[in-house]
């Protein structure tokens, strides 16, 4: 089916056209007022964006961590969302399916958030405080490397090793942390070290 339309009829319907476009787009068509009513704010226009790292495998994938709530203005900071960094090397903005849901991971009511000791004989766990967890770490490692640290193998050669206890360390970490935590580790004399990237 073939139209004939003049060029003055054409720019006549263009005319048209781009009035009726100008007029709505000016705000004079009820559809824009509409639609901005059910539209939602952005969720993350208030947050503090705080960089981390995701804390599940040896790969150390960039995320950033989104919260409401001032820290430093006393209030409390309630995470609502996370997601990955585009601007990390390793990951460029990815994350794996445990990455993805790390929000659920913070939010989980079974994950531990503070130390626990269970006493000897007792069948329950008691929260303890940081200064006494690690106090009592401090004190059992003390006490068994001053029992079992071997200075001397049966040759006679000074060895100065502590194979009684062994170390795991994190390898989601920065360089400059995994070397102070070897130099540490090592001058403490322990042997069986290990990273959590081959577990």
């Amino acid at each position: 089916m073939n139209i004939e339309v003049s060029r003055r009829g054409l720019l006549k319907v263009a005319g048209v056209g781009a009035a009726g476009t100008a007029l709505g787009a000016l705000g004079f068509g009820g559809a824009e007022a509409a639609v901005s009513a059910h539209v939602r704010a952005f969720k993350l226009a208030r947050t503090t964006e705080t960089r981390n790292t995701c804390p599940y495998c040896s790969v150390a994938c960039g995320v950033i961590i989104y919260s409401k709530g001032d820290v430093r203005k006393g209030e409390q900071a309630d995470i609502t969302h996370i997601e990955g960094d585009a601007d990390h090397p390793t990951n460029r903005g990815t994350l794996c399916p445990k990455g993805a849901a790390l929000k659920d991971f913070v939010h989980a009511k079974t994950r531990l958030q503070y130390p626990m000791l269970r006493k000897p004989g007792s069948d329950r766990f008691e929260r303890i405080s940081w200064d006494d967890a690690l106090n009592r770490i401090a004190r059992h490692m003390k006490d068994d490397r001053d029992k079992n640290f071997v200075t001397k193998n049966k040759d006679g050669l000074t060895v100065n090793r502590w194979i009684t206890v062994g170390f795991l360390a994190a390898s989601a970490t920065t360089n400059e942390t995994a070397y102070l935590t070897y130099k540490v580790v090592r001058g403490a004399g322990v042997l069986p070290f290990d990273n959590q990237a081959r577990v």
